[in-house]
């Protein structure tokens, strides 16, 4: 079969199931699991690699994580690493949808919490679902060996609890054949159908910190009798916002609290106040120095206020950073994909995402893969709402939304990229 007729071959089996992949997608956004909760969605997934009858498929990896292995038919020692992440987050769903999720955890650490896939991950287990058929149908055309890596906890996981890309590699889940490349995408506010790349960091590396405040328990009506957490905790929060005053203008980085928890009631003066947030760095090196600006900042406004604290950083990620070479090497199969006018350059973003642990160890690419009504500005290439268009949401808002339509593209550049590498076409000169 030429190169031309199997591309062929590749795309009409993507539209022969992208509407099953539409089916899949509401499904999961109906039914959103939290990071290290993903058992239904895992259980899914696993029984349709089953049902593919793949050369094996494992389960219960770092958790709820899958993997499933197919080998082609054709001679090859390449191996690919399919991933696609499938936690969902404690967001509510207002995406207005008529498959919009009502779930409530109650028992998630911290919660009850409303839950929803506002970062696409629904999106992302569905096309990877319907890569993996296309490319088993036609097995005995390809060489080398397709991994599906259905990861859990990119989110991150409780603090006290492992899980994610790293705790995947740890268990040893790749290792059998270990990849030659790793390759996925996340979905994107960019314009339908558009393929975002970047040469460098795409996307900054990230920590989690955890800064507990310590002062002494009393009735809320006798402050002068204990020690008030909460004014360090506000003098804190107004410092962490001029952090980036510190730190080059040209290497963009956020420290963010996104979460202040009490133990006590409307009365009690409590004796801890913890922060939550985080902290990313488009440049990775730059971590270290913020990560001691925000300690120190901590430690020493706790003390005017005559309290102490305590710092941590936790859940580092590193950047997901795509080398030159992995980008030349690729760009060929995304514009055959998307068209040559829908393969852009993009900006490097503060978001994180944990498929830089595989991407850091085998090589490989990650992308962006656009799924809103939005347009490029002319001359910046940043992405805006469509006129009359249901507008434009980053990942992570309520109102986040997909567009249905695109998902094919998404099948079908997972299966171009498979069919590339194991070819010997996608990978660095």
């Amino acid at each position: 079969m030429s190169t031309a007729s199997i591309y062929d071959e590749l795309d009409t089996r993507a539209a022969a199931v992208a509407n099953q992949v539409v089916k899949w997608r509401h499904h999961l956004h109906r039914h959103p699991e939290l990071s290290n909760r993903e058992g239904a969605t895992a259980t899914l997934i696993a029984e349709h690699l089953r049902a593919l009858k793949l050369d094996e498929v494992r389960t219960g990896i770092a958790g709820h994580g899958v993997v499933g292995v197919l080998h082609g038919g054709l001679r090859g020692d390449r191996v690919i690493a399919l991933r696609a992440d499938t936690d969902a987050l404690p967001v509510q769903d207002l995406s207005g949808v008529d498959f919009a999720s009502h779930v409530i955890d109650n028992n998630y650490p911290g919660g009850p919490f409303p839950v929803s896939h506002a970062c696409g991950h629904d999106c992302h287990t569905a096309m990877l679902m319907g890569a993996a058929t296309v490319l088993a149908d036609i097995r005995d055309k390809l060489s080398g060996t397709m991994l599906f890596v259905f990861q859990p906890a990119e989110e991150g996981p409780p603090p006290d609890e492992r899980g994610g890309a790293r705790e995947m590699l740890a268990e040893g889940a790749l290792d059998n054949p270990p990849p030659t490349m790793a390759f996925g995408f996340h979905v994107a506010p960019y314009p339908k159908g558009y393929i975002g790349y970047r040469a460098g960091n795409l996307f900054a590396a990230s920590c989690l910190v955890k800064i507990t405040i310590n002062g002494q328990q009393v009735h809320g009506s006798m402050p002068w009798a204990g020690i008030d957490p909460m004014p360090a905790a506000g003098a804190i929060l107004t410092g962490i916002g001029q952090i980036y005053r510190q730190v080059s203008a040209f290497d963009p980085i956020t420290v963010t609290i996104g979460h202040i928890e009490d133990v006590g009631r409307f009365n009690i003066i409590g004796r801890h106040a913890t922060l939550w947030g985080t902290i990313r760095c488009t440049v990775e090196s730059d971590m270290g120095d913020v990560q001691q600006r925000v300690r120190t900042l901590a430690e020493q406004t706790s003390k005017a206020y005559n309290c102490s604290a305590t710092v941590e950083f936790l859940q580092d990620v590193p950047a997901v950073h795509n080398t030159q070479e992995w980008v030349t090497a690729g760009l060929p199969t995304m514009r055959r994909v998307a068209g040559d006018n829908k393969v852009i350059e993009t900006f490097p973003g503060l978001g994180y995402d944990d498929v830089s642990e595989f991407v850091n160890k085998y090589g490989g690419l990650y992308v962006l893969l656009g799924v809103q009504d939005t347009e490029l500005s002319p001359g910046q290439q940043i992405p805006v709402p469509t006129p009359g268009g249901r507008g434009m949401y980053v990942n992570h808002n309520p109102h986040f939304y997909a567009d249905d339509d695109t998902l094919v593209t998404g099948v079908r550049l997972h299966c171009h990229a498979a069919h590339d590498h194991l070819a010997g076409d996608l990978e660095p000169r």
